[in-house]
């Protein structure tokens, strides 16, 4: 009797316990999906939509068409929004200011044929602006959108006048930063099921954790997941399309053959990198890169990765200068200064005293 009656335990318990995966995947499905719902009202849609070669990219403009044009380029699980915290009002006094999502991120589409590669995005970008009819703009690129920015400058120089680069990626990185280790996922059919089920709830549950990976070591402003966008990256197709620009990055040759094309850049390249950056070294990408080119010019100050956040005055007045190329008519390359501007963190009071004495001597 007891022979007969353990196959008959074991095959409930069996059945019980798929019962119950099905049960908990079709209620992870249900919570991505009332998430994802909210995220977006939470970060709606910014600005309009243009068709480039299929693609729908997202953008928004501030200034006169008529004025020389700046395009800001995100990085990696980024959108627009990371951008909203430098002063582009005074910016578009004098420039066309155009915020773009990248193909694939925010509210831009990537379809399942396109390519994820850095030079990839970089045509895409390029194509972008000649749709806008963008004559000899200042292209800003920030982390992965760095490196996009220098595909355009290598692959399509014609389409811009000089660059400007935050934190960019420039070289091969063998290591995957710790905050972006999970969006390693190579298979296509796993990255959809985890999109689907896993990436959203687990997104939320680490968000911070996470954030303060990418922001150390400053402090992650309040609302960044809402004013600076963040929120975007946890909806499925962020994950998705943030997984594929990582594997891209990983297994295409694109940053080993621009690393050899480096020197032949043709046009003026700030960068500016924060010294505390723990996601992207400035040694290994921004003093590597100068030491490339002689069009580059590099300026390091203290903070992290996230600069256009944490330093909004200090990036902007950077910016500015890169605009104007006064820091490549000044010679300038490599400059260590100790001013902070955290959106978050006051200055230190070594910093307080010294712009004391400098306001006494005035």
């Amino acid at each position: 009797m007891n022979a007969i009656a353990l196959p008959s335990l074991t095959g409930t318990i069996v059945i019980a316990a798929i019962a119950s995966i099905a049960v908990a995947l079709v209620l992870l499905m249900l919570f991505t999906r009332r998430a994802t719902r909210r995220i977006e009202q939470d970060v709606p849609m910014d600005g309009r939509v243009v068709d480039v070669d299929g693609e729908r990219l997202h953008y928004v403009e501030f200034g006169s068409p008529d004025k020389p044009p700046v395009v800001f380029v995100h990085g990696l699980c980024g959108q627009m929004r990371n951008f909203a915290y430098l002063p582009l009002e005074a910016l578009a006094r004098e420039h066309r200011v155009i915020l773009v999502d990248r193909p694939g991120s925010g509210y831009s589409t990537r379809s399942a044929r396109a390519s994820a590669s850095i030079r990839a995005q970089g045509d895409t970008i390029a194509r972008f602006m000649k749709k806008l009819d963008l004559q000899a703009p200042v292209l800003v690129g920030h982390s992965l959108g760095g490196a996009i920015a220098l595909a355009v400058a290598l692959d399509h120089p014609e389409t811009v006048a000089r660059i400007a680069l935050i934190a960019p990626l420039t070289h091969v990185q063998t290591e995957v930063p710790k905050a972006f280790r999970a969006l390693v996922v190579r298979s296509g059919a796993v990255r959809r099921f985890i999109a689907r089920t896993l990436a959203t709830p687990f997104g939320l549950a680490t968000s911070t954790p996470t954030l303060k990976q990418v922001f150390a070591p400053e402090v992650v402003p309040v609302d960044f997941r809402t004013r600076g966008g963040a929120l975007l990256s946890l909806r499925p197709t962020g994950f998705i399309n943030a997984s594929l620009d990582l594997v891209a990055i990983e297994d295409a040759d694109d940053l080993a053959q621009m690393e050899q094309r480096y020197a032949q850049l043709t046009m003026p390249v700030d960068v500016l990198f924060g010294r505390g950056d723990i996601v992207l070294n400035w040694k290994r990408h921004g003093d590597a890169l100068r030491r490339r080119s002689k069009r580059v010019t590099l300026k390091v100050v203290d903070g992290g990765h996230m600069l256009p956040v944490t330093a909004p005055s200090t990036t902007f007045e950077w910016l500015r200068a890169a605009i104007a190329g006064t820091t490549q008519a000044q010679g300038e390359r490599t400059i260590a200064i100790d001013q902070h501007d955290g959106a978050e963190a006051s200055p230190s009071p070594a910093v307080l005293q010294r712009r004391a004495a400098i306001q006494a001597l005035r």
